[in-house]
């Protein structure tokens, strides 16, 4: 029996983390017994730790951690490393502002096989005209720093076998902020067995987005640098 493992970063998200916890683990639970629903809280200030321990009691197959905050790409290392200590056969990433569907999953799980890795691109995307500007910068980037064209790097709808994941994860910097855009690179990079699935992205369900702007552009300037630095190791 195959045991997956969703992996969903969380910081501040108490007005969507119940819903988000309660759809996934719908999914955990139709695969197998052995698969679980873990949600990374990254040092939130706001009760969301506190709601998914609570959850726990109904949600059985949720395994709740927390952890100082480090950032999402920080995060979703530690959430992968995870899944990965406790013997996950495939890794699911999401978010957990509730803008991708649990109904769309079925489609990624029936790949998995043929697969190494199955990513979703966000097909009219319903998030704002900025988020569509920064996903096409990046686009574009990426293309002149690594030669790649990507449909879409840095997705939060990504199906990865085990063997895949373990054998990537390594070489993405701990601290660095765009963890699953690396790793995107490193896949296609490498030549695995890869698949882009346009997927819905809907708008934020709850709360308020904590990356604005501001943030991005920061985030987007030291991620051309470093892009730079680990295309230099990736040769080596």
């Amino acid at each position: 029996m195959d045991k997956l493992y969703i992996v969903i970063p969380a910081y501040n998200e108490e007005a969507n983390i119940e819903s988000v916890a309660r759809e996934w683990h719908g999914v955990v639970a139709k695969i197998s017994e052995n698969s679980r629903l873990v949600i990374v809280d990254d040092g939130s200030k706001d009760s969301t730790y506190q709601i998914l321990v609570n959850l726990k009691e109904d949600l059985p197959q949720l395994e709740p951690l927390t952890k100082p905050n480090g950032g999402h790409g920080a995060t979703l290392l530690y959430g992968y490393q995870y899944a990965l200590a406790q013997g996950a056969d495939y890794i699911f990433q999401t978010d957990s502002d509730g803008q991708t569907l649990p109904s769309e999953f079925p489609s990624f799980w029936e790949k998995r096989e043929s697969l190494d890795v199955i990513i979703g691109y966000r097909n009219h995307r319903q998030d704002g005209f900025s988020r569509i500007i920064v996903t096409k910068t990046l686009k574009l980037v990426l293309r002149i720093i690594f030669g790649l064209k990507i449909t879409d790097a840095n997705t939060p709808y990504r199906l990865m076998k085990r063997e895949t994941l373990e054998q990537y994860i390594e070489k993405v910097p701990k601290d660095f902020n765009l963890s699953n855009v690396m790793l995107t690179v490193l896949f296609l990079d490498n030549k695995e067995k890869m698949e882009f699935i346009p997927i819905t992205f809907r708008p934020r369900q709850g709360g308020i987005n904590s990356i604005n702007l501001k943030k991005i552009t920061k985030i987007g300037i030291q991620a051309v640098k470093d892009f730079r630095v680990i295309k230099k190791n990736m040769r080596k």
